[in-house]
C-alpha cells in the first residue's frame, strides 16, 4: 500500500500561507490603531461641540450627546468677533502661502537650473536652516518688526515667515526628476530662464507645488505663538489666537463653546486635505530617490 504524504503549505514568494495572513493582519491592525489615534480626538472634539457641561465631564464619558446642543457653535461665534479673526486669518495665511511657494519655487530653480558658484555649500546651509528651532528666530524677528513699524500689521504677521526651508528643498529634491530632454530641447529653441520656469516646470510639478502649498497653508493657518507675541490689538488677530479669547483662567470655561469655536479653525483645513489628499500623496512621493 503507497504511503501518501501530507503536501506542505501552499507557499508565497517562499513563505507560508500563514505567516503572510499574519503579516497582513498585524499590518491592517497597526493601520487601524494609527486611524484610532487620529480620528478618536477629532470625533471626541465634535461631540464635546454638542454637549453641555455636565455631559463633558461625566465618567466614564458619553461619546455621544443625548440632546445635540447646537447653540454652542451660536455662543462660540458671538463670543469673540470670529469674523474678524476669519479675515485676518485668511489674509495672513494667503498671501503667506503665495511667497512661501513663489520664493521657494525660485530658489529651487536656481538651484537646479542654474549654474553659480558654492552652490552645494549654500544647499548645506539650506539643510542647516532645517534644523534651526524657530524659537531661535522670534526675538530677532521682532526686534525687526518692531524697529520697521510693523506691529499690529498684516506685513508683521506675513513677511517672517514668508520662505521656508523645508519647501525649498522638497521642490528642489523634484526639480532633480524632470526630464532634462524637455528642457534642453526649449532651451535650444530659445526659452529664457522665466519660460523654462513658467511653461515647463511648474506645469509638471503640479503636484508637488500643491503639495507644499498645503503644509504652507497648515502651518500658517494654526500659527499662533508669532501671531500672538507681534499683535496686541483684538482687531488684528488671527483665529488660533482668538480661541483664547474663550478660555477662562478661573476655571470656569464652558468646554462645549471652546470645542465649537475649535471647529470653526478645524473644519476649513479638514476639507481641504481631503478633497487634496492625492495631491499630497503623489507630490511627497515624488523625488524621493533623487539626492
Amino acid at each position: 500500500m503507497a504511503m501518501t504524504l501530507d503536501k506542505p503549505a501552499q507557499t508565497t514568494a517562499g513563505r507560508p500561507t500563514w505567516r503572510v495572513a499574519a503579516g497582513h493582519f498585524i499590518k491592517y491592525a497597526l493601520l487601524l490603531l494609527t486611524v484610532a489615534v487620529f480620528l478618536v480626538p477629532m470625533f471626541w472634539m465634535f461631540s464635546a461641540s454638542l454637549k453641555n457641561l455636565q455631559e463633558i465631564y461625566t465618567f466614564p464619558p458619553q461619546w455621544l450627546p443625548a440632546t445635540p446642543k447646537w447653540s454652542n457653535y451660536v455662543e462660540a461665534w458671538n463670543a469673540a468677533p470670529f469674523g474678524r479673526f476669519y479675515i485676518n486669518t485668511l489674509i495672513t495665511t494667503s498671501l503667506g502661502v503665495a511667497s512661501e511657494v513663489t520664493l521657494g519655487t525660485m530658489t529651487a530653480y536656481a538651484f537646479v537650473f542654474l549654474p553659480f558658484p558654492r552652490k552645494d555649500l549654500l544647499f548645506l546651509v539650506l539643510l542647516a536652516a532645517l534644523m534651526v528651532p524657530i524659537h531661535v528666530t522670534i526675538l530677532p524677528n521682532y526686534l525687526t518688526v518692531a524697529r520697521l513699524g510693523w506691529l499690529n500689521t498684516y506685513q508683521g504677521i506675513i513677511v517672517p515667515g514668508a520662505s521656508a526651508a523645508f519647501g525649498t528643498f522638497l521642490l528642489r529634491q523634484h526639480f532633480l526628476t524632470l526630464p532634462r530632454e524637455v528642457l534642453e530641447a526649449a532651451r535650444l529653441e530659445g526659452a529664457s530662464h522665466l519660460q523654462l520656469l513658467i511653461r515647463i516646470v511648474l506645469p509638471i510639478s503640479r503636484s508637488m507645488l500643491v503639495t507644499v502649498g498645503l503644509l504652507a497653508l497648515v502651518s500658517k493657518w494654526n500659527d499662533f505663538l508669532w501671531p500672538l507675541i507681534v499683535t496686541n490689538q483684538t482687531r488684528m488677530r488671527v483665529l488660533p489666537v482668538g480661541l483664547a479669547y474663550l478660555y477662562q483662567q478661573e476655571g470656569t470655561n464652558q468646554w462645549g463653546i471652546i470645542m465649537a469655536a475649535t471647529i470653526f479653525v478645524v473644519l476649513p483645513i479638514l476639507l481641504l486635505f481631503i478633497w487634496a489628499q492625492r495631491h499630497i500623496i503623489s507630490g511627497l512621493t515624488a523625488g524621493a530617490t533623487k539626492g
